[in-house]
């Protein structure tokens, strides 16, 4: 594995290290399939297996700087059992699939230890006693797929088999005899029987509660944005398509299929997706149980739907709530779980179209289907300036979705337009209630890098006019902070008239080369920045920016905006860098100021030009301009 490109994700080792022999021995991490699970597995075997020397594996890994490292490496006899080995029709007789997995690893015991006096008739327990007992060494047993077996076969009888086996080995008087460590990898959580579960011993680390472990499966930010630069490929895209699962305190986890086939192919595209058919997503969300299509309806439009992940027991055969499909969709990873919200949303670009794909397929989906199709129109039509086409086009969508969606406030109104603008969400990142100028725009559609489209403000009334819309829009100046960012952008006042039950629309667009803000002029100061004629260079030295994202983030601050509107702007993903590189040197040197100097780090804490910044940002138009001139 280490001959392809390797994430390290080595300090698992030092986790499990510290639970070896203790009552936490028993480890259990379930995550959506290729998300590293089988890889981590075969990385403990290579660890602790004693039969080979791993130091060439491992030397120059983050475990190796690790105190507990020489003291386990390759110290242990290793059991690496696959059981999605024994799932086939092809292999094995699907009722005798547990008797064959016994047996299998009674005949290799025997084999491996043939010095060991083992009694013609001894069970799987008594043949591992024995060798324990004639080694004076405990096992490590690794169980990759552990519930391949309950996925995969619908039949009561072997599931019982499977569970009492599972039972036998780990939860019995000679377990702690025998194992000084059992790992366990799989989709799905133990089952629960009854009030309590069949392996309740088992320390659990799933996509619902990731525990420590959260980091060490999928990639974290970090390390995307150093896989992006290596291989240089556009991290902003593959945030769009391969982010947006959150696990425990890590809110931002990637796909790690995905991002590699993407890095490996030097393209984006549906790659985790494409390993298997979306039946297993359609079976699902087309359920018929009560909230489900609504709650889907809500996910499509981009919106977080609450769930209660009590529901679902942890079989995939016994589904029988709105919450035990949007939990199970969880641990398949088609939903991203924000526990301490308590909601789901889609995560990605790539489930996205997943989810809509299963529906454009599925009739009963009926008019979000057609939805669906007409929204590249609808989008069409805005970029356009159609206005009127627009209108009619949300009329359907208003029309379309009134049994779903509570219609009778601005929010539903936004709803319903993130719905019938998914379309947008190939090319554009869509935003909710984004802070801007001095207020907040309803629905901001931002062209992702690289996307020659102008940016879209949708700002959206209810029994007023698509006249205030546009008003409010200039008034608040949502548009000014993104002209120099995107180069145009489209004003769009949307209003429905309860009476009539019909939309206006009217659409306006603004262009702008270079910020020319009026209220440079209104508050010019004599303050000098920067001696030398070339306040670009300088610029870029100290802030840690070219000289036109500057030029974009100082005209921008002409109003108060939030340090993680500041890092948008400027394409920046890691908070803390940018905060390190540009934020701090621009307070060092009376660029910005806070508007609480009290309270640095409040989540309310917005940044603002001083006079000094004003300057600043006058030199470095006036430059551009004699630039453009030459």
């Amino acid at each position: 594995m280490r001959k392809d490109e390797y994430v390290d994700k080595s300090m698992l080792i030092a986790y499990v290290n510290k639970v070896l022999g203790t009552q936490r021995k028993f480890l259990c991490v379930t995550r959506a399939r290729r998300f590293g699970k089988s890889i981590a597995a075969k990385m403990l075997n290579a660890y602790y297996d004693e039969s080979v020397n791993s130091h060439a594996l491992f030397h120059d890994l983050n475990i190796a700087n690790d105190p507990s490292y020489e003291l386990h490496l390759n110290k242990y006899p290793v059991i690496y059992l696959d059981a999605s080995g024994f799932t086939s029709e092809l292999t094995s007789d699907r009722q005798r699939v547990v008797h064959e997995m016994n047996d299998a690893l009674s005949k290799e015991l025997r084999k491996t230890y043939p010095d060991v006096p083992f009694e013609e008739n001894d069970t799987l327990p008594g043949l591992l006693l024995s060798v324990v007992g004639h080694t004076k060494k405990q096992f490590i047993m690794i169980v990759d797929e552990w519930d391949a077996i309950l996925r995969e076969m619908d039949d009561e009888t072997v599931i019982r088999q499977y569970v009492d086996w599972l039972r036998s080995m780990f939860k019995t008087s000679f377990t702690d005899r025998v194992f000084a460590a059992v790992y366990m990898t799989g989709i799905l959580p133990i089952k629960q029987y009854n009030t309590e579960s069949a392996l309740n011993n088992f320390e659990e680390f799933s996509m619902i509660n990731p525990g420590p472990l959260a980091g060490y499966f999928g990639f974290t930010k970090d390390e995307v944005q150093a896989l992006c630069k290596k291989f240089k490929m556009d991290a902003a895209q593959i945030k769009q398509w391969y982010d947006g699962y959150e696990m425990g305190e890590i809110k931002e986890i990637y796909n790690p299929f995905a991002v590699m086939r993407a890095l490996n192919r030097g393209k984006i595209g549906s790659y985790w997706t494409a390993t298997t058919t979306y039946e297993g997503l359609k079976r699902y969300i087309s359920m018929n149980f009560e909230g489900l299509k609504d709650s889907v309806v809500e996910l499509l439009a981009g919106n977080a739907v609450r769930v209660d992940v009590g529901r679902f027991v942890n079989d995939i055969h016994e589904i029988n709530s709105r919450d035990a499909v949007l939990t199970l969709l969880i641990h398949l990873g088609y939903l991203s779980y924000d526990e301490n919200r308590g909601v789901v949303r889609i995560p990605n670009y790539e489930v996205q179209q997943e989810f809509e794909r299963t529906i454009r397929d599925e009739k009963e989906w009926g008019r979000v289907t057609k939805m669906l199709m007409d929204s590249e129109r609808l989008l069409a039509d805005t970029l356009a300036g159609n206005a009127k086409a627009v209108a009619v086009a949300i009329d359907d969508a208003h029309q379309d979705n009134t049994s779903i969606l509570q219609y009778n406030d601005e929010n539903s109104l936004a709803c319903v337009l993130s719905l019938a603008y998914v379309a947008a969400r190939k090319d554009y990142t869509m935003i909710r209630e984004l802070p801007t100028g001095k207020g907040f725009a309803d629905i901001v559609l931002l062209p992702n890098r690289n996307v020659d489209k102008p940016a879209v403000v949708l700002e959206l009334k209810f029994n007023h006019s698509a006249d205030t819309a546009i008003a409010q829009i200039k008034e608040q100046r949502y548009a000014g902070m993104l002209l120099d960012h995107v180069g145009s952008v489209l004003l769009v006042g949307i209003n429905y008239d309860k009476k009539t039950k019909h939309h206006e629309c009217l659409i306006e667009r603004l262009t702008q080369k270079v910020a020319t803000n009026v209220a440079i002029n209104s508050k010019c100061g004599d303050n000098s920045v920067l001696s030398s004629d070339q306040v670009s260079d300088q610029v870029v030295t100290k802030y840690s920016l070219s000289c036109d994202q500057v030029v974009v983030l100082l005209n921008a601050l002409c109003e108060a905006i939030p340090a993680a509107l500041m890092r948008q702007l400027c394409g920046r993903a890691n908070a803390t860098y940018f905060r390190r590189t540009t934020i701090q040197p621009m307070l060092d040197d009376g660029i910005i100021v806070p508007t609480d100097l009290e309270s640095i780090n409040s989540p309310k804490q917005r940044y603002y030009l001083t006079p000094k910044g004003i300057e600043l940002l006058k030199q470095l138009i006036k430059q551009q301009t004699q630039s453009q001139k030459c």
